[in-house]
Formats: structure tokens, C-alpha cells, sequence
């Protein structure tokens, strides 16, 4: 399987499917708000990002990565940053699109893989956004690498993942039954630890591909890329049975030193 083809195909079925949340471009209410300083954004589903984790926004070069949709980077352009948003998915990309047009706001978007970022020139960014999207990614240190090399001295990563213990169990059984069984190792991959029957089930609900990644990766991933994980919080998934033992998120800011 491409997954990078397969991936961007489904969360372009996402979008036209309108049921994703994360596919739902933010009102002119919200925007309007962030004009006045006043904002929330997420890199997991429920926690907005502390406002003290940002740099100061005014001016700043900022990399929405894998974070389409017409959500986080309307509202940092309405901050005042000047944004570019960077996703595999073009239908995501139409939605900040659409919402930089109806709100008067100056965004770039750009078409791409999160693990190549090369259309990128070394040290250009202040600040780079990634929510929870490196479940996506089969493999996540390219991108940790990536990141490193286009943020400035100083600069800031943040990034949403799931906590690798979400994917240790059964997920026919936690999705249909709400039963946790434990089942899968970690790294967990949808296309190698699910059974043939299992994948084809999963793929034909055209559902995107999702990837299990170790704390190793995600965590010693950006440490090992020479970035310094300055803070971090945990965030729980609301429709799982996994969120009354544990939280199935995991937050980070990082710096490039």
C-alpha cells in the first residue's frame, strides 16, 4: 500500500462526508474572536494548547503541518502570523482556503508529505503546529527530522499524538462492543498487525490508516533530532472505552535550541 496516496484519498472521503471534526472549517464567530486575541486551538480533541506555549504570534512564520481543515491555521493568520498550512489532503486544504476568503484573512497552503518538507528552505519557520496527525504517518522520525531542519534557532514544535497504549487492544471489539482486549503489540500498524480479513474490513470502510508509534519514536524521535521537549499534557479520546482508565493523547512542546 502507498499510504500516503491511500491516506490522502480517505481524508479527502472525510471531508466530502462532512462528519469529521477535524474536517469542519471554524465560523466566522471564532475567527472574529481571534482578531481580539481570544482563541482555543487543539492539538488533541479536547485540551486547547496553553496560550503560554506560543511564541509571540504578531509577525511570526508558522507551519500548520498536517493540520488542514480551516481550523488552527485561520486562526493563527487572524492572530496575525503569516501561515502556511501543509497537508496531504487537498480537499483539507480547500477548507482554509474557503475560510481565508470569507474572512479576509492572507494564508499559504501547500500540498505535501509531513516526512518532506523540501519545498521548505533550512531555518523558516517561528513556529511549527502539528495536531494529532503522525498516527497517520508510518513512520514519524523522518518528520521529527523535517521539523528540526525548517524551524529557527529558537523556534517552537508542537504536536498532538496518541499515546501508544491506544492501540494495544482489539479495536472491533472497543469500536463495536466497547470491550478492551488486549491484542496488538507496539509499534502497532493497521496494514501489518491486522489480519488480511480484518485490514480489508477496516480499508473497506475507507477509513484512513493508522499507525501505533513507540514513546521511542515520538518522544526520543524529537529528542534524538536535536529538539528539547520543554512541556507536555495528556488528553483523553471522549468516544473510546479506553477513557475511564487512561488517556489516549499525548501533547508536546518542543524547542530547537
Amino acid at each position: 500500500m502507498d499510504v500516503p496516496l491511500y491516506n490522502k484519498e480517505a481524508w479527502n472521503r472525510e471531508v466530502e462526508g462532512g462528519e469529521n471534526g477535524w474536517t469542519k472549517p471554524f465560523d466566522s464567530e471564532v475567527i472574529a474572536k481571534a482578531r481580539k486575541g481570544d482563541f482555543g486551538i487543539l492539538l488533541t480533541e479536547n485540551i486547547p494548547v496553553p496560550h503560554d506555549w506560543f511564541p509571540p504570534i504578531q509577525n511570526a512564520d508558522v507551519l500548520c503541518l498536517a493540520s488542514g481543515g480551516g481550523q488552527q491555521g485561520p486562526v493563527l493568520a487572524a492572530l496575525g502570523a503569516n501561515v502556511t498550512v501543509f497537508d496531504n489532503s487537498p480537499a483539507q486544504l480547500k477548507q482554509d482556503q474557503l475560510v481565508a476568503r470569507r474572512e479576509g484573512l492572507s494564508l499559504k497552503t501547500e500540498e505535501g508529505d509531513a516526512a518532506d518538507l523540501s519545498v521548505f528552505a533550512d531555518e523558516s519557520f517561528d513556529l511549527i503546529f502539528n495536531p494529532c496527525s503522525t498516527v497517520f504517518m508510518e513512520d514519524v522520525r523522518p518528520v521529527w527530522k523535517e521539523c528540526y531542519r525548517v524551524l529557527r534557532p529558537g523556534g517552537i514544535l508542537m504536536t498532538g499524538s496518541m499515546n501508544p497504549i491506544h492501540y494495544i487492544f482489539d479495536i472491533f471489539k472497543a469500536d463495536e462492543e466497547g470491550v478492551l482486549e488486549v491484542k496488538y503489540s507496539i509499534p502497532y500498524s493497521d496494514i501489518k498487525s491486522l489480519s488480511e480479513n480484518d485490514l480489508n474490513k477496516y480499508v473497506g470502510n475507507g477509513l484512513p490508516v493508522e499507525f501505533g508509534h513507540s514513546l521511542t519514536d515520538l518522544l526520543g524521535g524529537q529528542l534524538d533530532a536535536g529538539l528539547v521537549i520543554t512541556d507536555m499534557y495528556e488528553d483523553y479520546m471522549m468516544d473510546s472505552p479506553l477513557q475511564k482508565y487512561h488517556p489516549s493523547y499525548i501533547a508536546t512542546r518542543a524547542v530547537k535550541k
